[in-house]
């Protein structure tokens, strides 16, 4: 099936798309990457997100424009991806939306809303499409992230006594843990990007919305007593799985931590991208990973990398280029992957990564302009992932 993956990360400054031609064969799935690209939003969409998200007051008439914008927005980059990635031929998109609010109290997910509503695309395309992809999860009990958990899990298969992680690094970070014989981990760890580019966007007066190439980082100091204020967080001490998002980690949040002290603007973003590494790092530490593959949007910033390569040693870090999967790509990717799952009647969560009760299969489905076709239920889970090229 030639499948769209769509995602707006917890950084909302583009919508991310990849095209994949996916075959199952028994427990073995193949996976052809046809194509991916970043879709900036239209003008003004960002900053009309941005005012309306916690812990900001909104209404419900901005959130049904919001929805409505954001479907037309996603309507638009699924297709371009099928005239340009898929030559027209495309037969299924899975679009993740936008999340403008993850629930979460004393460590229990009680729910999660994305925008971006899938009628807008499936008239614009005429696709199948599938969306509302987390909720199923959390109505089982589970955090309803990390869901590209179950890409990580086939793509760092390996034998006993060999631990791998995948990283995530958007605007909020998230791993996976394979291997040593135990059942697949994940969780988010913190914030990677969303305090860094929350501070530099204040400290430009939104002329800037990250630390480009983390120049910043790399000229301030590291304050010491404001990353000890970050790091006591009681977040970082939660037993996994566990979630959380932008409704925590806001400029607010900063403010707060920040409190009584003078701390420059460098020397704050500086010390932001070290509370990323050493949360980051103090995680796969306690896993004894032995490599970790990392992707998203962080993977950008040389300091951020540079300085989590030098905490993280010996653990050897690398790219999830290194497996086959482009790290811009591999979010959207994982997101065609559940919109196939699911059209092919398969559970696409791991229990031991999300903390749901058992493996459920994720959305709901809008039909195409041409109605509703489903393929027979597949006979099998697949276990094993093998890239192949376009």
């Amino acid at each position: 099936m030639r499948v769209i993956g769509m995602i707006s990360g917890t950084s909302f400054d583009a919508i991310d798309v990849a095209a994949a031609d996916l075959f199952l064969e028994g427990d073995l799935l193949r996976c052809r990457l046809l194509g991916s690209a970043s879709c900036p939003h239209p003008a003004g969409l960002r900053d009309r997100l941005a005012a309306a998200l916690p812990p900001a007051a909104t209404t419900l008439e901005e959130v049904c424009r919001l929805d409505t914008l954001l479907g037309q927005a996603f309507a638009d980059a699924a297709a371009w991806a099928d005239a340009e990635l898929c030559q027209g031929s495309a037969e299924l998109c899975c679009s993740h939306g936008q999340t403008v609010f993850h629930w979460v109290e004393e460590g229990r997910a009680l729910g999660t809303l994305q925008l971006g509503e899938p009628a807008w695309i499936a008239e614009r395309t005429g696709l199948t499409v599938v969306a509302d992809t987390r909720a199923r999860d959390i109505a089982v009990g589970g955090q309803g992230a990390p869901l590209v958990s179950l890409l990580d899990s086939l793509l760092l298969a390996v034998g006993p006594g060999t631990v791998r992680a995948a990283l995530n690094l958007g605007g909020i970070a998230n791993v996976t843990v394979v291997g040593d014989g135990r059942e697949p981990l994940a969780f988010d760890t913190g914030p990677a990007n969303a305090l860094i580019d929350a501070a530099v966007r204040r400290l430009t007066d939104g002329a800037e919305s990250l630390d480009r190439d983390g120049a910043r980082a790399r000229r301030g100091r590291i304050d010491p007593l404001l990353l000890k204020r970050l790091l006591s967080d009681p977040y970082y001490r939660q037993a996994p799985p566990k979630s959380t998002g932008k409704e925590l980690y806001h400029p607010g949040y900063v403010d707060r931590m920040a409190a009584g002290l003078e701390v420059g603007g460098d020397d704050l973003v500086a010390t932001l991208t070290q509370l990323t590494v050493e949360t980051i790092a103090a995680d796969l530490e306690r896993f004894s990973v032995a490599e970790v593959f990392a992707s998203g949007g962080g993977t950008r910033n040389p300091v951020l990398m540079e300085r989590l390569g030098r905490r993280l040693a010996p653990i050897r870090l690398r790219r999830s280029d290194d497996l086959g999967v482009p790290e811009a790509a591999k979010e959207a990717l994982a997101f065609a992957l559940i919109g196939f799952y699911t059209v092919s009647g398969l559970a696409a969560t791991v229990p031991s990564c999300t903390g749901g009760s058992r493996p459920v299969i994720l959305g709901s489905v809008t039909p195409g302009r041409g109605g509703l076709r489903l393929p027979p239920p597949a006979p099998s889970m697949p276990r094993r992932l093998v890239w192949e090229t376009a």
